[in-house]
Formats: C-alpha cells, sequence, structure tokens
C-alpha cells in the first residue's frame, strides 16, 4: 500500500511492461515514438494525463487507480458545507469516497497486525468510526 503515498509512475509503468512482457517495438509503434523516448518516461515520477491514459490502454490497467486511490487514503475529505451548498458546478461533484477492497483490506490488515489501532486508523485515513468496525468485523480474516 506503500505504493499508494509516493506514486513513481514511469516505475510503475515499467514494471507493468516488465510482468507483461511486452516488446518495447510494440511500445514505440503504439506511442511511434523512439525507445529512448519510452525508457525516458520509466524515469519520469509523473506524466501527462493523455500519455497516462495511452499507457492504461495499452497495458490494460488503470494507471488513475493509483492517484485515486493516494486521494482516498492521504486527502483530508472535503468540507460538507461545500459540497452540500446547491451552486452549478461544471465538473460531477462526488460526495462519497469509494473504497476498493484492496484498500479495506489494507486498513483491517494495519488493524489486525496491530501496525495501528482502530482509532489511529480513524484519524490518520479519516475512515468514519462505523464505516471501520463494519469492515472489521466483514473482512476479519477467519483463524
Amino acid at each position: 500500500m506503500s505504493l499508494y503515498k509516493n506514486i513513481h509512475i514511469g516505475n510503475l509503468i515499467h514494471l507493468r511492461v516488465t510482468e507483461n512482457q511486452i516488446e518495447m517495438t510494440r511500445i514505440c509503434n503504439f506511442f511511434n515514438l523512439s525507445a529512448e523516448e519510452i525508457e525516458y518516461m520509466y524515469t519520469q515520477q509523473s506524466l501527462d494525463a493523455e500519455i497516462l491514459l495511452r499507457w492504461s490502454k495499452l497495458l490494460e490497467y488503470d494507471f488513475f487507480r493509483l492517484y485515486s486511490q493516494h486521494l482516498i487514503l492521504y486527502s483530508p475529505p472535503a468540507s460538507l458545507n461545500r459540497t452540500e451548498i446547491s451552486g452549478e458546478y461544471s465538473l460531477p461533484v462526488f460526495k462519497k469516497n469509494i473504497y476498493t477492497k484492496e484498500i479495506i483490506d489494507f486498513l483491517v490488515e494495519l488493524v489486525e497486525s496491530g501496525d495501528k489501532s482502530i482509532k489511529q486508523v480513524i484519524e490518520d485515513y479519516k475512515i468514519p468510526k462505523t464505516t471501520l468496525h463494519k469492515w472489521i468485523s466483514k473482512y476479519r480474516k477467519k483463524n
């Protein structure tokens, strides 16, 4: 889960390329770039969204989700007053965090392993107390 805290997208893309054994010629043809330009992307901590979208399509992996998970875990929740105001917004307003199974498992494991107390998880990740307790009872590993 530490990969959600400090995202180095170039390393993660390179890892996915390696795991899927994608040939450099295919990647170069897809991007219409040289091997040196592709190798340079692997060294980048961040990439343009359009390029990241193309990598996501080529590698059949949602790299944007890494950033969404970062926001869920490490950003303070939006002020309720701001989201409840019925103003006109150009972008969709998200009222609720959506936690993936991986995030839930990570947080439950933190508590079960003793790495963090329930109180620490609630404070560090801004998870509602009742939500965390429901997750623990639902996803607790059976001994």
